[in-house]
């Protein structure tokens, strides 16, 4: 557990695919969830830039 957080971070990436006009995000443990093109991009843009502000408080950053 993240004391930080009260929780255990998922270390395990999920998987994105395409099918039929839906972006389908496919997660560790079973999470599943379905975007628009547009919300999927704009998930993802804001997914990167969290990560990158996460890093910034790595111990090893």
């Amino acid at each position: 557990m993240d004391k930080r957080v009260g929780f255990k971070p998922e270390d395990q990436p999920g998987v994105a695919s395409a099918e039929g006009g839906i972006v389908l995000l496919d997660g560790p443990n079973g999470v599943a969830v379905a975007f628009t093109p547009d919300a999927a991009a704009i998930t993802g843009y804001s997914l990167i830039a969290a990560a990158e502000e996460a890093r910034a408080y790595q111990p090893d950053a």
